[in-house]
C-alpha cells in the first residue's frame, strides 16, 4: 500500500479527533529496513537459499531490496557459506544492521553444540558477530552486542543494543520520530519526563537534555543493561531507569506498595511535566491510562492505529491533541506509526 493511501485511510480514522494538518513523514523505499528475518528452504538438489511465507507456502527468494544495504550485501556471502557445511536442520536466518553493525541468527533443528567449531570458523571467517539458536540453546560468537549513532538534528547520538531489545527497524524513520517529539516539546514549559516502556532508551537518551530529570521504566532486564550504558556512552546523568511494570509504577506513585528496585530513588523529588508512553500493538491498559491523565503533557508513540484510536477516546476526555504525525515506518505495507501530542484541557 502506498503512503498516500495510508494516509488518506487513518486521516479518516482520526478525523473525529483531529481537524488541523496532520505532518507525515515517508521512508525510502528501498534499503531502509534494519531487521529481516527469512526461512531456508532446501533444495532437492541439497542446496539451501533464503525463502518467505506467503499464502502459507514457503517462497524461496532472490534478493531483499527493502534490507539494508550490509545486510543485502551480506546475504548472498553467508547463503555460500552455509551451503558448504552449515546447512543441515537449518531452518531461519535473522538478519540485524545498524549504521555501524550487523549481526546474524542462525536458527537450527537440531543440537547446535555439534557444530560448534563449524560455527566458530564461520565467525572467524566472515569476521561477523553470529549468534546461533536451537531448542534450549544458544550460542554466541565474536559478541551480540550492536553498536548505533543516531542522527537528532545534527547531533549524534549513541546507542549499543542487541537482537533480544525492541527496535525501530527503519533509522530514517526513527530518527524522524525522535525529532518530531523534540520539535512538539521545544516551546513548552518543561519539569521533568516520565516515560514507559523505555526499551534501551531509543527516545530516553535523545530527550533528555530538555528536561531536568527523567524516570524511565521498563520490564525487560536487558533492555534496562543498555539503557544505563547508553547513558554512560553519552555522558548523561539526569536519568533513572528502572524495571517496573506500568502497574507496579502505578502503585509505587500513589505509595500503595514500596519496590526495592526504585531503592535510592525519591519519587517525591519529581515534578512531571510531561509523560512519553510507546506501547505494544494492544495500545495503553485502563490503568495506565488513569497514570498519565494527570500530567499536563502526553506523547504517544502508536505502532497500531485502531488501538490508538481507542486509547484517543478516553484521553480525550482529559486532554486534546495539539500535534499529529504519521510515519511510514513499513514503506508499501498497510502498516503506519502514528505520533501524537496531547496538553491537558483547561
Amino acid at each position: 500500500m502506498h503512503f498516500e493511501e495510508k494516509v488518506a485511510l487513518n486521516q479518516a480514522l482520526f478525523s473525529s479527533f483531529f481537524d488541523q494538518e496532520i505532518q507525515c513523514f515517508s521512508s525510502p523505499l528501498k534499503a531502509y529496513r534494519t531487521r529481516a528475518e527469512f526461512s531456508i528452504y532446501h533444495h532437492e538438489n541439497g542446496e539451501i537459499t533464503y525463502a518467505m511465507h506467503e499464502d502459507k507456502k514457503k517462497v524461496p527468494i532472490t534478493n531483499f531490496d527493502i534490507a539494508d544495504e550490509k545486510i543485502q550485501k551480506f546475504m548472498p556471502i553467508l547463503l555460500q557459506n552455509l551451503n558448504e557445511n552449515l546447512k543441515h536442520k537449518l531452518f531461519g536466518v535473522e538478519f540485524l544492521a545498524t549504521k555501524l553493525d550487523l549481526s546474524v541468527t542462525l536458527l537450527y533443528h537440531k543440537n547446535i553444540e555439534t557444530i560448534i567449531h563449524d560455527l566458530q570458523e564461520l565467525s572467524t571467517r566472515l569476521n561477523l558477530k553470529l549468534i546461533a539458536r536451537s531448542r534450549g540453546k544458544k550460542l554466541v560468537f565474536k559478541e551480540e552486542r550492536l553498536e548505533q549513532v543516531l542522527s537528532i538534528n545534527s547531533k549524534e547520538v549513541k546507542y549499543e543494543f542487541n537482537n533480544d531489545c525492541f527496535i525501530q527497524p527503519n533509522t530514517f524513520i526513527n530518527e524522524k520520530m525522535i525529532e518530531w517529539v523534540i520539535a512538539c516539546i521545544q516551546d513548552d514549559f518543561k519539569q521533568d519526563l516520565l516515560e514507559l516502556y523505555c526499551g534501551y532508551g531509543n527516545f530516553t537518551i535523545a530527550l533528555a537534555q530538555y528536561f531536568n530529570q527523567v524516570l524511565a521504566t521498563e520490564i525487560s532486564k536487558k533492555n534496562i543493561e543498555f539503557a544505563l550504558r547508553n547513558c554512560t556512552l553519552n555522558a548523561i546523568e539526569n536519568i533513572n531507569f528502572t524495571r517496573l511494570s506500568s502497574e507496579e509504577l502505578s502503585q509505587a506513585l500513589k505509595k500503595e506498595r514500596e519496590f526495592n528496585r526504585l531503592k535510592g530513588i525519591d519519587l517525591d523529588a519529581f515534578g512531571f511535566s510531561h509523560v512519553l508512553v510507546d506501547p505494544p500493538r494492544v495500545g495503553l491498559d485502563l490503568s495506565v491510562m488513569e497514570l498519565i491523565k494527570h500530567y499536563e503533557y502526553i506523547i504517544y508513540i502508536s505502532c497500531n492505529p485502531v488501538s490508538l484510536k481507542e486509547n484517543l477516546e478516553i484521553l480525550c476526555q482529559s486532554h486534546e491533541i495539539v500535534h499529529f504525525a504519521f510515519f511510514d515506518q513499513f514503506a508499501n505495507t498497510p502498516h503506519l506509526e502514528c505520533g501524537v501530542y496531547l496538553r491537558k484541557k483547561a
